[in-house]
């Protein structure tokens, strides 16, 4: 049985703020240094890691980092794991956004929210169709009994673990939770299946 470990990045100091990152260049805050440096060592107890694949913005790459020297891996990247890109809107707090801009409400406007493009950015659904596509061929790519970490950020993971539960785009992101540094492990065979979501038990907060 192969698997798919799926982890988010430590925490920024926008997540603090509650900013909107997308594909902003923002790094880890010290705690998210240090969620990073717990989430390595569970990786490195708990599994034998074959490979690692990051986004390549900076708050994954800080977070895989240590994870790629503590299992000894070496890190690859593929942009199609990023965030979301809100384009403009990149930096807004999300009272600002959806205040300002409430066509982006998926709890207000339903599926017409995630079909709404920002400027030079891109929509929920065609953020979706980009991870979908990276999850697929990661899926196509593993080989017997192999076990790949990917560090990605909350969206991709909202739409991933949607998507094998089958559940509708405004269900998959507004009804799941994913936190800096949680451990999503998706058992790889026939069918996929969720072993174990969002797991935090490493973090000493």
């Amino acid at each position: 049985m192969s698997r798919i470990l799926l982890v988010r990045h430590g925490q920024t100091n926008w997540n603090c703020e509650r900013r909107v990152q997308g594909w902003a260049p923002v790094g880890l805050s010290e705690r998210g240094h240090s969620q990073a440096a717990h989430l390595a060592a569970r990786l490195a107890t708990d599994y034998s890691v074959d490979r690692l694949v990051s986004s390549d913005l900076r708050r994954t790459v800080e977070t895989a980092r240590p994870i790629a020297r503590a299992v000894g891996c070496e890190l690859t990247t593929d942009r199609r794991w990023r965030e979301r890109d809100f384009g403009v809107l990149q930096g807004l707090s999300y009272g600002e956004l959806f205040l300002g801009h409430p066509e982006f409400a998926l709890s207000e406007v339903g599926y017409r929210a995630a079909e709404a493009t920002p400027e030079g950015g891109e929509s929920l659904i065609d953020q979706r169709e980009r991870v979908l596509e990276a999850f697929s061929t990661l899926r196509e790519s593993l080989e017997a009994d192999e076990t790949v970490v990917v560090v990605t950020h909350g969206g991709p993971l909202y739409l991933v673990v949607g998507w094998i539960r089958g559940l509708d785009i405004e269900a998959t992101i507004l009804d799941q939770t994913q936190d800096n540094c949680g451990l999503t492990e998706i058992a790889v065979g026939d069918n996929l299946t969720i072993h174990r979501e969002n797991d935090r038990s490493h973090l000493a907060d």
